[in-house]
């Protein structure tokens, strides 16, 4: 009896044969179920993931054709808007269209680039680095909008030239007269222009002056006495009108030049060298305010974007219509006049300091043709004349719409004008 009970406690607490690894298989069974549940959202993840980069790779390239339009759309607004906005509006504000915005049903969220509720610093766009260009550079103005642009210049010249009218026996010793004349022309003209855009590639302008003149000539001759006269004359008066044309050939592509022909035609409507009185010496009594013959002037400028500055220049070809005069001067009779035409051509950069100035730097340089006078029975030609001039300007941004301009030319040839400034504002448009 006793041996039983022994048998049964030294049983007790014992596990049977076998069970420890079946407990081991539900364990690694259950490991293996993780496992795969782990495998399964591993691909489930490398699905969505693929997802992803697809729709990124389909946004980059919705993006690089969004450029591609704001491109295209950045050379319409250079060949239409800013250039009916420079010589009239001035440096122009928001000219290219922005970045394109998601839509209400997109997922992409637009994170600012800048700290919000501070404004973006200016940036400086093409039309800024022209402002100060030239009047006339090929600057159109828009389709069905009117500027009117008042403008002051002063223009002041001055001469000193040493005549010998006789004979030189030997070197030392002349016969005749001795003149030293000195001449002091200053002419202030104030000018009112209108200009209308027909279309965004053809503007057409009219230009009224109004003139005043006052001329100080001294001339000294010395023969057996010296001899001093002082001529004063002044005159004001309107000047010759003028009506133009100018027609952009092209839209801007790169860096590519644009291309913008014009056409003046001059009138006489101002008092020429002919209708002012002359006493019986030949000497004229007035002063002109006009040149006194109808003239046509086509032209060819070209404006070329070269960041940071844009280049411009520019050919033309004046054209004076002859006349006959057939008026006494003294006692000689004046036929025929054939004014000398002229050539023109100019070359110069503009640059943009900041969004409110500009400034331009340039060369212009006419060659005019001898003049054809018919005087009595014989015909005389006058000399060609070489003026040349630097040209430098200034634009600075008043307010949105108003722009000052301030240009500046200074003789370079003897017979160029010393010095010549210029004052223009526009009025007008949208």
């Amino acid at each position: 009896m006793a041996t039983t009970w022994k048998a049964v406690a030294a049983g007790q607490g014992s596990i049977p044969e076998g069970q420890p690894a079946a407990g081991a298989e539900s364990e690694i069974e259950a490991q293996r179920r993780v496992i795969a549940e782990q495998r399964a959202l591993i691909d489930q993840q490398n699905v969505m993931l693929a997802e992803q980069r697809q729709q990124i790779a389909q946004m980059q390239q919705q993006l690089a054709t969004q450029q591609v339009q704001v491109d295209r759309l950045t050379s319409y607004a250079l060949a239409d808007r800013p250039l009916d906005q420079l010589r009239g509006a001035g440096m122009g504000q928001g000219s290219f269209p922005g970045p394109t915005l998601p839509g209400p049903g997109s997922d992409a969220v637009a994170l600012p680039d800048a700290p919000v509720g501070e404004a973006p610093p200016p940036t400086e766009s093409p039309e800024q680095r022209i402002a100060a260009v030239p009047e006339g550079q090929g600057v159109l103005t828009r389709a069905g909008q009117l500027f009117f642009e008042p403008s002051f210049e002063y223009t002041r010249s001055s001469t000193n030239r040493l005549v010998f009218r006789g004979i030189e026996l030997i070197p030392g010793i002349q016969i005749g007269l001795i003149e030293a004349t000195d001449a002091d022309r200053d002419t202030l003209v104030g000018t009112g222009s209108l200009r209308y855009g027909l279309s965004d590639r053809l503007e057409v302008e009219v230009r009224v002056p109004y003139l005043y003149r006052n001329d100080r000539i001294e001339v000294v001759q010395q023969r057996d006495e010296g001899i001093v006269r002082s001529i004063k004359l002044r005159e004001d008066g309107i000047g010759d009108a003028e009506l133009s044309l100018r027609y952009q050939f092209n839209r801007p592509v790169g860096q590519k030049p644009i291309f913008v022909g014009s056409l003046r035609v001059k009138s006489d409507t101002g008092k020429g060298p002919f209708d002012i009185g002359y006493d019986e010496f030949g000497v004229a009594t007035g002063l002109a305010t006009g040149s006194g013959f109808w003239a046509v002037q086509p032209g060819l400028n070209f404006l070329m974007p070269s960041d940071p500055a844009v280049i411009y220049g520019g050919v033309a070809y004046l054209y004076h219509i002859p006349r006959d005069v057939n008026k006494l001067v003294g006692d000689v009779m004046i036929g025929r006049v054939d004014p000398g035409d002229a050539v023109s051509a100019n070359i110069g950069f503009g640059f943009a300091l900041n969004p409110r100035f500009s400034f331009s730097l340039g060369y212009r340089h006419n060659y005019i043709f001898p003049t054809r006078s018919e005087i009595g029975d014989t015909i005389q030609k006058s000399n060609y004349l070489h003026v040349g001039s630097l040209n430098f300007g200034m634009s600075y941004r008043l307010t949105e719409r108003d722009v000052l301009n301030l240009g500046f030319e200074i003789g370079v040839t003897e017979d160029a004008p010393d010095v010549s400034i210029t004052l223009r504002m526009p009025f007008g448009g949208k």
